[in-house]
């Protein structure tokens, strides 16, 4: 029997349990919830990782012209800095139980993060491309890298590293949202494979919300607050095209939905942790019930796949 031969995109899935994890564990400090349950979670997530891991490094070997083909690929080449991403995360995962092991998956996976940064944003930056292609997926490399490197950096004490990790992620998520939303606007509609990726649309106010709380002390301030209410409206909006965007069949590229989501509770958590009251404090539970609901009907449907043997995509082409 053959190994699949999974996407750079499975990574995603990895970015979405360990970030329902963070909210279990989130929650657990401020309510009576069973804190085994975000520790069963986020051993799950790092799992999944590692698992994920050693796929893609057999792929590497077994298929290396697919690999090849994803990264020079428009779209699905930056799902290939998830890998980074999903390994600081995996690190941040296992840090109750060991702390050296979690060091070591940061350093290892905010340098992956740094290199294919550089090296995608470089090419990015030459120009040639087509606009029809760009896509919320160009948040992945620059902002959902910064803005996890700054949440690693909060969350192990090197609070002032991970600041300007967040000034890096903040400024490239401007930047790149003033392009994206020039394409949804004046560009052809999307394609309905590619619908699912405005999931991530959510993903740079949310999971900055998480990094800003990070690499802060004391009650949360008006700055954390404004970017956490853009990230409800893009809920909104994109709650309010779920029936275009599901005219793409269910597929693994729903994961994209999972990152911000978490975030997202996990941002309201936190900030109630930290003494929040009124609004913030009476939409965390909500929004915590939401997203486990969101999260399950994904699994669930990502586990269907799995079982009738549909989960895996076709290979990408160059």
């Amino acid at each position: 029997m053959s190994l699949p031969r999974i996407p750079a995109a499975f990574f995603g899935i990895v970015l979405g349990v360990v970030g329902l994890g963070n909210s279990w564990r989130a929650a657990a400090a401020i309510w009576p919830v069973p804190a085994s349950v975000g520790e069963t979670i986020s051993l799950l997530g790092f799992a999944t990782w590692l698992v994920l891991i050693l796929l893609y490094a057999a792929k590497g070997f077994i298929a290396p012209k697919e690999v090849m083909a994803e990264l020079e690929h428009p779209i699905q080449c930056c799902f290939v800095g998830l890998i980074g991403v999903a390994t600081m995360l995996a690190g941040l995962a296992i840090l109750p139980y060991s702390r050296v092991t979690t060091e070591v998956l940061a350093l290892v996976g905010f340098a992956i993060t740094l290199f294919f940064l550089l090296w995608r944003t470089g090419l990015l930056w030459r120009g040639g491309r087509d606009p029809a292609t760009n896509t919320p997926v160009l948040y992945l490399p620059t902002v959902a890298g910064s803005f996890v490197t700054a949440i690693a950096a909060g969350t192990l004490g090197y609070a002032d590293w991970g600041q300007l990790a967040f000034g890096a992620g903040f400024f490239s998520w401007l930047a790149i949202e003033s392009v994206l939303l020039h394409r949804l606007l004046m560009a052809p509609e999307l394609a309905a494979p590619l619908r699912p990726t405005l999931g991530i649309q959510l993903a740079p106010p949310a999971v900055g919300s998480a990094a800003y709380l990070s690499v802060t002390t004391g009650t949360p301030d008006m700055f954390v607050h404004a970017m956490f209410g853009y990230a409800i409206l893009q809920v909104l909006i994109i709650g309010r095209q779920l029936p275009w965007i599901m005219q793409q069949p269910f597929a693994g590229s729903y994961w994209a939905f999972t990152f911000g989501l978490t975030a997202l509770s996990t941002a309201a958590l936190r900030m109630t942790a930290r003494g929040d009251t009124g609004a913030i404090s009476e939409l965390a539970p909500v929004i915590f019930v939401l997203v486990n609901i969101a999260l399950a009907i994904i699994a669930v449907g990502t586990l269907w796949l799995l079982v009738r043997g549909k989960l895996p995509p076709a290979p990408v082409r160059a």
